[in-house]
């Protein structure tokens, strides 16, 4: 029964993290459009939403990744 309960509150925090980290992505595609910050195609937007995400609602610290090739 404990297992059970404790199944259950896990599924639901996660939940809470995946609805909160989508609406963080949304919110920041919708900013950086309106700021015109950065024009991005359907696939740089994809890519940028799925990097957010894994950040967002991974259960470890970001680590930083220096890229020293070109972007394009």
């Amino acid at each position: 029964m404990l297992q059970r309960q404790q199944a259950a509150a896990v599924v639901d925090a996660r939940k809470l993290i995946v609805d909160g980290a989508v609406g963080m992505v949304e919110l920041a595609l919708e900013r950086l459009n309106e700021r015109h910050t950065v024009e991005l195609d359907e696939e740089r937007k994809a890519a940028m939403v799925s990097n957010l995400l894994v950040v967002l609602c991974g259960n470890h610290d970001a680590q930083p990744i220096v890229n020293s090739g070109s972007l394009y």
